[in-house]
Order: C-alpha cells, then sequence, then structure tokens
C-alpha cells in the first residue's frame, strides 16, 4: 500500500447530485402536496431523472468521472493512514522490542528501531539486502530487527522454516549464514534442498530438518504473521521505522535512509 496525500477535490458530481436532489424535492413540495416528502427514497422517475442528469453531466465535462475516482482513492489512502497509524500505535511494544527468536542486523542495543518483515522467496527482498547491510554499518545506532513471515506459498514456508531452525540451533550467527544461502541460492526449496544448505552453511542438516516443523518454530513463525496481520502489512518487504511510519513494497537505498532520519 502507498499512502497518498490527500488532493482538493472539486465537487462538481457531487453538486449534480445535490441538483437532482433539489429538482425532486420541488417536485414532491410542489401545489397540492398534503403532507410532507417522503424521504426514504427515490422513486423511479426521479432515479431516472438523476441518471440522465448525470449522463448529461459526463458528456459536458468528463473529468467528473475521474475527479469522482481520485476523490475515493484519496478517501481510501486517508482511511488507511489513520488505520496504520492506529495499528502502530497499539504495537508500539512489540515493534520496539525485539523478540528473542528475532535476528538483528546492526547494533543490537540501537536507539533507531527499523523492523522489516520479508518473505525469502521475494525477489525485492532479496534486492534490498545490500542496502540494509550498508545502512548499519554507516549508522551505528540503528538496528534492523527481521521478521520472516512465510507469504508467497510451500516454497517460501519451507525457506522460512529452514531460516528460523537456524536461528534455533545456532542463534544470529547460524541464521544470517542460512539466510544468505537461501536468499542466494536458484534451486526450489524442499527439506532435502535445506539439508544440503544447511550442510554447506556449517550447521547440523539432521536437526534442522527436525526442527523445521517443531512447534517453537512454528510458534516463531505464527507470531511473525500475527503481527504483521495486526499491523495491516499488504506485501514483502514491509519495513515498520521506530513504530511511527510503515513503508511496503520495492524501497530504494535513498529511500530508506531518509525514513530513517525522519523517524529520529
Amino acid at each position: 500500500m502507498t499512502f497518498i496525500s490527500p488532493r482538493r477535490y472539486r465537487p462538481r458530481l457531487l453538486n449534480a447530485l445535490l441538483a437532482a436532489g433539489a429538482m425532486t424535492a420541488v417536485a414532491t413540495a410542489a401545489p397540492g402536496a398534503g403532507h410532507a416528502a417522503d424521504t426514504s427514497g427515490f422513486t423511479p422517475a426521479q432515479r431516472q431523472e438523476i441518471v440522465e442528469i448525470m449522463r448529461n453531466a459526463l458528456k459536458t465535462d468528463p473529468t467528473i468521472l475521474s475527479d469522482a475516482i481520485t476523490a475515493l482513492r484519496n478517501n481510501a489512502s486517508a482511511a488507511q493512514q489513520n488505520a496504520a497509524r492506529n495499528a502502530l500505535e497499539s504495537h508500539r511494544a512489540d515493534l520496539l522490542t525485539p523478540a528473542a527468536s528475532d535476528a538483528i542486523l546492526g547494533n543490537a542495543t540501537g536507539h533507531t528501531t527499523v523492523v522489516e518483515f520479508y518473505d525469502p522467496r521475494c525477489p525485492y527482498c532479496r534486492k534490498v539486502l545490500p542496502d540494509l547491510d550498508r545502512l548499519t554499518k554507516e549508522d551505528r545506532d540503528l538496528r534492523i530487527v527481521e521478521k520472516v513471515i512465510p507469504v508467497l506459498g510451500q516454497n517460501s514456508l519451507i525457506a522460512s522454516q529452514a531460516m528460523v531452525a537456524a536461528f534455533v540451533q545456532g542463534g544470529q550467527a547460524a541464521y544470517f549464514r542460512m539466510q544468505a544461502a537461501i536468499m542466494n541460492d536458484s534451486v526450489t526449496p524442499t527439506t532435502d534442498r535445506m539439508r544440503t544448505l544447511a550442510t554447506q552453511s556449517g550447521l547440523n542438516a539432521a536437526t534442522l530438518a527436525s526442527d523445521m516443523n517443531s512447534p517453537k518454530v512454528t510458534g516463531i513463525l505464527q507470531a511473525n504473521m500475527e503481527l504483521a496481520r495486526a499491523i495491516g502489512l499488504d506485501g514483502t518487504p514491509t519495513f515498520v521505522f521506530n513504530a511511527r511510519q510503515i513503508i511496503p513494497g520495492a524501497v530504494s537505498y535513498d529511500e530508506l535512509k531518509k525514513a530513517i532520519a525522519q523517524s529520529r
């Protein structure tokens, strides 16, 4: 989801509707009407009159429709922004306090926290890895908390399970070795392939394969998914900056750096 600042909308479409309403009001209040007009709805004739007014208005000025669509989009965007702000505030503690199972890039005790929700099979997530590494090397007060979420199907689930199982087996270092192996691999993830990558990464392959379906690994992934849903995640990668700003999708190094500065 991309947040767009609302623009001023020329309410010509609404004016046309109001004009139609005024005409029907005159009709119902005509001399001889002995009671108040029924405001519960329009008669078929009134509805047809409104349709004709709108049809003629669109012929005269086709931009009415585009303005209406823009207004709807802007209203939806504003609602999204409000919902996102409320969600971030509600889950502020979860976003600013890394879980024991979270892998952290950079300074683990840094005062600037960026949470990245990502899928190991997501091409944009793979592409942004070098930028994240660069940012943490340049900014010694930055920590990037990584929360893996399998949103792209069974292959993503297998890869995610393997990465979390690596963390369970050997902590941060094992996690990042397995992450690099998986996200640089072009072979479709299978349990056998994860065993091979685990061996290449200096891990116990049998233990990793066993841990992949363990309650602990399942619980970690479920917790990540629940938090992602709670903040209205709409794709990967999604970045949350100091629990104040959320940016989804592919972003550049410069955009990340700017968002980090703004969140402080």
